[in-house]
């Protein structure tokens, strides 16, 4: 139990899976393994040196002995090879799959987070978590770790062996490493924070830079350039300063500890030479511990430099662990019947930060099976987040949203979706192919279900004018379409989901009138008989709803049809007022 608990507790630390962990075990033992075959080498040479010199001092040498150590020299390559190319396969292509499986896990674990995790974190910060994080540990697991702690094992090894030659030289030998060990160990308070206060500068200058690139458009139109790069420049300048900050102190460690450590060559000299005039050790046992002494020292020097950044992985790998803890979306009841039994919201407040004001104050509609409900109302008034909570993309902070009265978020929040397609004002396209990123809308179908989707929904004039027709790739975000382009994508792929109930937000927004015409007839094929969510501006387009829904600052204003609500002569019969007025404005 204790040993699991260990395991269980050096993985948490370094955010490694229970594999990686392993593979971790055995990388440290094949760089022991590689750190202790490497000494056969020296051993073979302190002993043709010795023979050597026996011829020196006149005695007589069995030449037989030298070719005996040259094939132990050869045997001890070859072993010394295959140790090293062990090494190389449980260091660097565990550490490699380990940090492939990282971010495989947790690109799944952000897909099943709920919506309101991505309010609190931007993207600059999760992109460091997936890139810059994880690829910090690997380097750490590859080239740092394995080697570092492999070299104290090795090198205790070595000085028991060496304590049955000399216990003395072996301890002048092994003395400096724990020293400089402490040296590091004392410094990582400090180094600590200034890692810490360099990734918040990082991330700060990373957002910076994203807002700078992201809106150059607006900058530049507005001749703005140097007073909006005035905010990235100094973010860039902190960055700069912490860097260097941190840089000296990580110098004035490592140099500190490796002259520590290296004066371990030092003492042993002093040491062996005051004991070898005494007549206590032999010139051909100093030699040897001299040689062996180099090359002890020698991969810990090299590691010693990025020893400090254990520090910070430290804190990466607690972001990591911070991030693949964030609870998941909750709901595990199947929701595969309940598209076609309508949606009622009941008494619904949301807002989108516990601190915040409320969005929506108090909800409370239904939406019948095979009905249109429109939502209307002034900007603000909370209709795209209505349909947001019916998606689940999130879930209301006080009340509840049912389907055949069976709260949404008691629902897997995947099940519900099957039952949902959606067309939102703000459509999001991936640099993939036009094939491919309409087949999101049901990944099984075939290229004949895409393209008729595609037709439906007025795609083909575009489409065929495309250099690579279906295959071409729109890039990010779909940078190569238009506006009206790009919802005709997201209009193709709701009408390939054949889902029960769709939610439609600006659907024609951002058509021009000819092509408007067009899509509206696909949207009308797309609802029949469906359960149907519509948010509009312009509300000639919703007069036929089963129901209208005026929302005015978070709450139900009133709601009837068109012919009710204007008969009523409330905030809907002055909104279609102004609405006509406005029709005949020109500049």
């Amino acid at each position: 139990m204790a040993e699991a608990s260990k395991t269980s507790r050096i993985a948490r630390t370094l955010a490694l899976s229970t594999k990686g962990y392993q593979g971790l075990k055995r990388a440290i033992a094949a760089c022991a393994c590689t750190n202790l075959a490497l000494m056969i080498p020296f051993a073979i040479t302190v002993m043709a040196f010795g023979t050597v010199l026996m011829r020196l001092t006149g005695e007589h040498v069995a030449w037989s002995s030298l070719w005996r150590l040259f094939g132990a020299g050869t045997a001890g390559s070859i072993v010394v090879f295959l140790c090293a190319r062990n090494d190389y396969r449980k260091t660097y292509v565990t550490a490699y799959r380990e940090t492939e499986q990282t971010r495989m896990d947790l690109a799944e674990h952000l897909r099943r987070l709920p919506m309101a995790f991505f309010n609190k974190r931007d993207l600059s910060e999760l992109t460091e978590n997936l890139m810059g994080d994880v690829s910090s540990r690997e380097s750490l697991m590859s080239s740092t770790i394995p080697q570092l702690v492999a070299s104290g094992i090795s090198t205790t090894v070595v000085c028991i062996m060496l304590a049955f030659f000399d216990w003395r030289l072996a301890l002048c030998v092994f003395i400096t490493l724990p020293a400089s060990l402490a040296i590091v160990l004392a410094a990582r308070g400090h180094e600590r924070r200034l890692f810490e206060q360099q990734t918040d500068a990082r991330l700060a200058a990373s957002a910076r830079l994203m807002d700078y690139i992201e809106g150059i458009r607006d900058i530049r139109a507005c001749r703005q350039v140097g007073a909006q790069s005035a905010p990235m420049r100094t973010a860039l300048k902190s960055l700069r300063d912490l860097a260097m900050k941190l840089e000296l102190a990580v110098d004035v460690c490592v140099s500190a500890a490796t002259t520590v450590l290296q004066a371990g060559v030092g003492i042993t000299v002093f040491v062996g030479t005051t004991l070898l005039t005494g007549g206590e050790v032999s010139f051909l046992t100093l030699l040897m511990f001299l040689l062996i002494a180099s090359r002890v020292y020698g991969p810990i020097t090299s590691i010693l430099g990025q020893l400090p950044n254990l520090l910070q992985l430290s804190g990466r790998a607690a972001r990591l662990r911070s991030l693949a803890d964030e609870p998941v979306a909750k709901g595990s009841r199947d929701a595969a019947s309940l598209g076609d039994q309508g949606v009622e919201l009941c008494d619904v407040h949301f807002s989108y930060d516990k601190k915040g004001a409320e969005v929506l104050r108090g909800i409370s509609f239904r939406m019948e099976p095979g009905t249109v409900t429109a939502l209307v109302g002034p900007s603000g008034s909370g209709k795209s987040t209505v349909a947001k909570l019916v998606a689940r993309f999130f879930s209301p902070s006080v009340g509840a949203i049912t389907a055949g009265g069976i709260p949404l978020a008691e629902l897997d929040e995947e099940s519900w979706l099957k039952n949902v397609s959606i067309v939102f004002q703000d459509v999001t396209l991936f640099d993939d192919t036009v094939m491919e990123n309409i087949r999101m809308g049901r990944p099984g179908a075939t290229d004949k279900e895409v393209i008729a989707a595609a037709q439906a929904a007025h795609c083909e004039e575009f489409i065929d004018r495309m250099p690579q027709g279906w295959e071409t790739k729109l890039g990010e975000n779909g940078a190569r379409l238009s506006g009206g382009e790009r919802q005709r994508i997201s209009i193709a792929r709701a009408l390939l989901k054949d889902a029960p109930i769709v939610l439609l937000d600006e659907a024609t927004s951002s058509l021009d009138p000819e092509n408007e015409t067009l899509v509206q007839d696909a949207i009308s094929r797309l609802c029949d008989g469906k359960t149907v969510l519509v948010i509009a501006h312009r509300l000639r387009t919703v007069a036929g709803a089963n129901n209208i829904v005026v929302l005015d600052r978070g709450r139900v204003a009133e709601q009837g049809t068109h012919v009710e609500l204007m008969a009523v002569g409330g905030l809907y019969a002055r909104l279609v007022r102004i609405q006509r007025e406005s029709s005949g404005w020109s500049l």
